[in-house]
């Protein structure tokens, strides 16, 4: 790992001496975690600084003024736990990690313990959970079409979404409007200029047609 790609990361994002340690110190559990259960790809691990964490803490440039955030099946921790580590010391900063599998939630509650982050870990289904926050958001985790109805409690209660999708997003999109009305804005990715960050406002359900 080099430390120019940290560097790099570092000035992009502000990140401070503190917030840095905190996320060498998940790149290390994440890739030691990574050898007994299947969280990420292990060849993007090499790549953690631009792949895995600019990634994720792009979406703070984004939404700069935003304080809680719910991150759907949060699975290795991107981007809620780089989300988290970012935010810590910013009062009212918070971050739900959810996730329907117990035993990635174990691991993400072992992160969020120690390094005493601004997080919750939330084992269950992310649809029928009752948070209210400013993003949700999500990586990796659904197409579009079925993102948008894990969503759509935390929409009815205000929050925007913010998604790192991949380059299909433009297909995922057209494929969801048949299900969904929504307003939508893509951006490129600043990870990956094949990724595209979708900002979806106003969803709701698209009346059946007979």
């Amino acid at each position: 790992m080099s430390d120019a790609e940290r560097a790099v990361f570092q000035a992009k994002t502000g990140a401070t001496v503190a917030q840095m340690a905190d996320l060498e110190t998940f790149r290390l559990r994440l890739t030691e975690a990574n050898e007994v259960m299947n969280l990420v790809g292990p060849d993007s691990l090499p790549d953690f600084w631009n792949r895995h964490a600019w990634d994720s803490a792009q979406l703070l440039a984004i939404a700069p003024d935003a304080l809680t955030w719910a991150d759907l099946g949060a699975g290795a921790g991107f981007p809620g736990v780089v989300l988290a580590i970012l935010l810590k010391g910013r009062v009212g900063g918070h971050v739900w990690l959810i996730d329907s599998l117990g035993k990635r939630c174990r691991f993400l509650q072992e992160v969020v313990d120690a390094f005493d982050l601004p997080a919750t870990v939330v084992n269950g289904r992310a649809e029928a959970q009752t948070i209210r926050c400013d993003i949700v958001t999500a990586r990796a985790v659904a197409p579009m079409e079925k993102l948008l109805g894990y969503a759509q409690p935390y929409f009815e209660r205000g929050a925007q979404g913010l998604f790192l999708k991949g380059e299909k997003a433009e297909s995922e999109l057209i494929e969801a409007r048949k299900s969904w009305h929504f307003e939508a804005e893509l951006a490129p990715s600043q990870s990956d200029p094949r990724g595209r960050i979708v900002t979806v406002r106003s969803v709701r359900r698209a009346r059946p047609q007979h």
